[in-house]
């Protein structure tokens, strides 16, 4: 019965993924119907703008050729007018002179004639006939105001029009998620016509999510845009991986118009998110989210009866002139709150298979904290960090004097190095091995090697200061496997390495 109920939950499972495919399609479907109607009408505005600026400079160009064709023609007619009118004149007095010069012909008195020649003379030298230029000053040619579209007709012939691009496409095996990053790498489909040659840049768009299947229409998160690249891949830094997946698409542009969105990509994120479990928190701690710090007065007035016998005889942790512990009524609730000296707040997600980072950050006026993992059972609320066999600690103290060690079991190993700034803690649940890297450095600081026999979560210990802590992050590159560890022959349950 049982089986035949687990088959039909699971087909129930698969009909209730594909409904919400089908849901998620049919919405795809009307937006790409929607914006395919407003995209087509943009598109014929722009096409009919576009015209109507082209004949507009014509038709100016036009204007400006007729009206400078008008001014040389009435330019011209001026000039052959006044050359037709002295023409005209000079006419009339030549044949003035000749009517006058055939009378001189029938003179009989020779001094007459003599003075008549004389005349005629003086009047041929000076008529205007003779001193008029028989060419026209202005032609009838106005071809030098002709237009030569020639070359523009050649050009017109072999003019291309840039189509619209096509969507690039995500190469998912191309990308690649590290070290707090994500390389987004994508190639244009190859359309036969040189088009992918003319894009000039891209539009990368991204978000958050916790949904593994295809990407849907609407989600939680809104897209985020990265605009102006240049090339076929991109890096986003500086997030924090707070969700499993991440969505990612491409758009193209040409100088003309963009294509549509690549089909999204759903990428991978895995990262380790957790924040403070206040309900563990030490009264003298106080957790304001992702930073915890001492708190001298949060248990003030308390009854130190609480604390008891698992507490006697602790050399502890340097502490200040000893607190009163007891709960206060509002706190009572809260089974899981350590006590005593016992300075402690642990993390709100164990830790039960594969291999995580975080870092920590302490505060400038920390004195003393330790930060590692422990089994949360094993951890009553009077026992410290690195006193039990169930922890493992990374303890700093800068009262006093400054000093590092390495606690397990109850067990110490000084180490000679300063106080990292920043700390990343790895931990490989599935080989056994616990991580302490200075993070500026780069450098291991100190490593763990055991056998994990129940989930852990993180640790932290707080005394005079306090510290920050950094989750969502990728495991760098620069950490990996620790090689070489040596077990110690005094530590029958874990081995360690110190570089």
């Amino acid at each position: 019965m049982e089986a035949q109920k687990d088959a039909l939950r699971r087909i129930i499972t698969t009909l209730a993924n594909k409904n919400e495919e089908l849901h998620s399609f049919l919405d795809t479907l009307g937006h790409a119907i929607a914006n395919l109607e407003e995209n087509s009408s943009c598109v014929a505005s722009d096409l009919e703008a576009e015209f109507d600026c082209l004949n507009s400079a014509l038709e100016e160009a036009k204007g400006a050729l007729a009206s400078t064709m008008k001014e040389e023609k009435m330019r011209k007619e001026n000039q052959l007018e006044n050359q037709l009118t002295q023409g005209r004149a000079a006419l009339q007095s030549a044949e003035e002179l000749l009517q006058f010069a055939n009378q001189a012909l029938r003179i009989d008195d020779d001094e007459e004639f003599i003075k008549a020649a004389r005349q005629i003379k003086e009047r041929v030298t000076m008529a205007p006939a003779f001193r008029l230029t028989m060419k026209p000053v202005a032609t009838d040619s106005m071809s030098h105001l002709m237009v030569d579209f020639s070359k523009e007709r050649e050009m017109l012939k072999h003019l291309h029009f840039l189509p619209v691009p096509r969507a690039p496409e995500v190469a998912p095996d191309d990308c690649s998620i590290c070290d707090n990053t994500v390389k987004v790498a994508w190639r244009l489909p190859d359309d036969g016509d040189g088009g992918s040659e003319k894009i000039e840049r891209y539009i990368l768009e991204y978000r958050k999510t916790d949904y593994g299947g295809p990407a849907r229409i609407k989600d939680l998160q809104p897209w985020e845009t990265v605009e102006d690249i240049r090339s076929t891949q991109y890096t986003l830094t500086g997030q924090k991986f707070d969700t499993q997946f991440i969505n990612v698409r491409i758009r193209a542009f040409n100088k003309a118009a963009g294509s549509e969105y690549s089909d999204p990509v759903t990428l991978e994120t895995p990262a380790y998110n957790f924040g403070f479990d206040p309900t563990t928190s030490h009264l003298n701690l106080r957790v304001v989210m992702d930073t915890v710090e001492w708190d001298p007065q949060g248990g003030k007035g308390q009854d130190g009866k609480v604390k008891g016998k698992e507490n006697k005889g602790r050399s502890g942790t340097p502490s200040p002139k000893r607190t009163s512990t007891a709960r206060s009524p509002a706190s009572r609730g809260s089974r899981d709150r350590f006590a005593g000296e016992s300075y402690t707040v642990l993390g709100d997600r164990a830790i039960d298979c594969g291999h995580h980072y975080w870092e920590v950050r302490p505060l400038p006026d920390c004195k003393a904290f330790a930060v590692g993992v422990a089994y949360r059972q094993g951890l009553g609320k009077f026992d410290q960090l690195g006193k039990t066999a169930g922890s493992w600690c990374l303890h700093a103290s800068q009262w006093l004097q400054t000093s590092l060690a390495a606690k397990h079991n109850n067990k110490a190993k000084s180490l000679d190095c300063a106080v990292p700034e920043r700390i990343g803690i790895y931990c490989d649940f599935d080989n056994g091995e616990l991580a302490f890297y200075d993070v500026d450095s780069r450098q291991l600081i100190h490593s763990f090697k055991t056998k994990f026999s129940q989930s852990v979560v993180p640790a932290f210990m707080v005394w005079c200061g306090g510290l920050t802590i950094a989750t969502g992050l990728q495991v760098p590159s620069t950490v990996g496997k620790v090689h070489s560890l040596q077990d110690s022959p005094s530590q029958s349950e874990h081995s360690e390495n110190h570089h």
